[in-house]
């Protein structure tokens, strides 16, 4: 008889439930959230194991990288198309979410959903480690520019080490001043000092990346937009139709339709939100600052005068995402003459 398994995961323990081809339960319990101890658990109640399905999550892509390479048929689905399902029961518990995963993998009623490579994952964390240092940095400098006002005084518009001297210039006569601002003054040169290796870092992975080489052949495409790119698509033979790179990146409008109702929204926002955010400042830049002259600059500006600024650099947004992947998938340079028509 055949068996199908649902995990239910969390960071000390998973879920197990273990079900029949009749949809009756063989065999639950919980075990240490780890491939090893999983796959024990699974190979001593479930002998003809067909399908194992866990929910994508903070530990999914980790544990069903793990699962695979201890030779488990894991499948990973989308946690809001899970959650219709897991909602049925009145009961929300551990046990009965592993339950209803099982019964998924059994009726093979749900969505797979692809989990990136681990250099992919690894490469996304990498950047979102840099836009946390940056954050850190902007906060701890508007915290300086603030206590700074609370004294009366004015920092003025200032960039990178002027940033450190114009401070302690203006707190020179306030020893209650000086005494806020030197911890705060230390942890931004901290985290500068942080960034900028992390920086040198960044480029010099783009620079070795035949891929990022290429994609940063388009007019406002950078090292940042490349790498986030490559990190969100992963692989490009994914993806049947390259325009639906952009729906994946969350960057079509949603969508509405009952009856004699028919209305679009704003963008959906799904997927990668920072290489959403990454080919939207490409996009800016590609219509605001690049002199280079392109059929997708031009159409992107043409379409500036006639739907507004904001709405065309998300549909300039999508538009690169779309031939960002024609040509990682062809191997071919940006055509500044062809690039709206891809």
């Amino acid at each position: 008889m055949e068996h199908y398994a649902g995990l239910d995961i969390s960071l000390e323990e998973a879920s197990v439930c273990v079900m029949d081809t009749a949809g009756s339960v063989v065999w639950r319990g919980s075990v240490a959230c780890e491939g090893a101890s999983i796959v024990s658990a699974l190979a001593a109640h479930a002998p003809s194991l067909q399908r194992v399905v866990l929910e994508t999550g903070l530990l999914s892509n980790w544990l069903w990288h793990e699962l695979r390479r201890l030779g488990v048929p894991v499948v990973c689905v989308d946690a809001r198309h899970a959650r219709a399902v897991l909602s049925v029961r009145i009961m929300k518990t551990d046990a009965n979410d592993a339950e209803s995963l099982a019964q998924l993998a059994r009726i093979g009623w749900y969505r797979e959903v692809r989990v990136n490579s681990e250099a992919s994952q690894w490469l996304r964390s990498l950047l979102l480690a840099r836009e946390r240092l940056v954050r850190v940095r902007r906060d701890l400098s508007n915290q300086i520019r603030s206590f700074l006002r609370h004294y009366g005084l004015r920092l003025g518009k200032v960039t990178g080490r002027n940033f450190e001297r114009r401070v302690r210039d203006l707190a020179a006569d306030n020893p209650a001043l000086q005494e806020l601002v030197a911890g705060l003054l230390r942890a931004r040169a901290a985290v500068g000092a942080e960034l900028a290796a992390l920086d040198k870092r960044v480029i010099a992975l783009a620079r070795e990346d035949r891929v990022c080489r290429l994609l940063m052949t388009v007019p406002g495409v950078g090292v940042l937009t490349a790498l986030a790119y490559r990190a969100a698509v992963d692989d490009p033979a994914r993806f049947t139709r390259a325009s639906r790179v952009g729906a994946y990146l969350g960057l079509v409008p949603r969508l509405h339709e009952s009856g004699e109702v028919s209305r679009s929204g704003r963008i959906s926002k799904t997927g990668d939100g920072l290489a959403r955010a990454l080919l939207y400042e490409a996009a800016n830049v590609l219509l605001t600052r690049v002199r280079q002259p392109s059929a997708l600059r031009d159409w992107g500006r043409r379409l500036a005068t006639r739907i507004g600024a904001k709405k065309a650099k998300v549909a300039t947004a999508r538009k690169l995402a779309v031939i960002l992947h024609c040509m990682w998938r062809d191997g071919t340079a940006f055509d500044a003459t062809a690039g709206a028509a891809a």
